[in-house]
């Protein structure tokens, strides 16, 4: 969600460096960038050991997620794209699941902003024993749709969830946002979510890694 779906990393960031002033902390970009698709407790525990605050990863956490749901709140950050995107495949009747670290709280005010049924399946960071990059975010999400990984494709911005998503058994189409992300076996990249359609991700199901048919129909079109 965060980064791919809406760019929300910006308000995170922003929490973050109120946090660090607010508590005498030290923090920079670098670091924050480090927490990009983490698990929130084990951001929480970075922070705790790099900004050099006195509070419990779980305060943290709390802290944190009390700044990014006032400003949701306010706006939705869209990504160019993504609402269209999920437009389309709500039409197309095809099983979709949201897979993120964020918490309930967090997901639930952006939801809202979407029709019903947009997701079948919601996987929060608050329900998962272990978070990104371990593969149980999308093994849960595929168990809950009835379908194996290995017949999903994911759609992420950060290694952290590429490598989730792909230890899992998932195709990936990455579209990089704040953060970069490395070239593998299963992973297809795109600009933007900007004219991504249908055939396009039809095509990715059939694409058995870099330079296989389908690469080239899901290159970004000419903006």
């Amino acid at each position: 969600m965060d980064g791919t779906l809406v760019d929300t990393e910006p308000y995170w960031i922003d929490s973050e460096f109120d946090l660090a002033a607010r508590y005498g902390g030290t923090w920079s970009r670098e670091h924050a960038l480090t927490l990009v698709g983490r698990d929130l407790l084990d951001a929480g525990r970075y922070i705790r050991e790099h900004m050099g605050i006195d509070l419990t990863p779980e305060q943290i956490v709390d802290d944190l997620l009390d700044g990014v749901v006032a400003r949701v709140r306010m706006e939705v950050p869209w990504r160019p794209g993504a609402l269209d995107l999920l437009a389309t495949l709500r039409h197309a009747r095809v099983p979709c699941a949201l897979v993120t670290m964020s918490y309930q709280r967090f997901v639930a005010p952006i939801l809202e902003h979407l029709p019903a049924e947009t997701f079948r399946v919601v996987v929060t960071g608050d329900v998962l024993t272990n978070g990104k990059p371990h593969p149980e975010p999308y093994l849960t999400a595929a168990a809950a749709l009835g379908v194996a990984a290995a017949d999903c494709i994911a759609i992420e911005d950060s290694s952290t969830g590429v490598t989730s998503a792909e230890t899992a058994g998932c195709m990936v189409l990455v579209v990089p946002n704040h953060v970069t992300v490395s070239t593998g076996p299963r992973r297809i990249f795109r600009d933007s979510l900007v004219g991504l359609g249908l055939e396009d991700l039809c095509v990715m199901c059939r694409t058995p890694g870099p330079g296989g048919p389908g690469l080239r129909a899901a290159t970004t079109p000419p903006l």
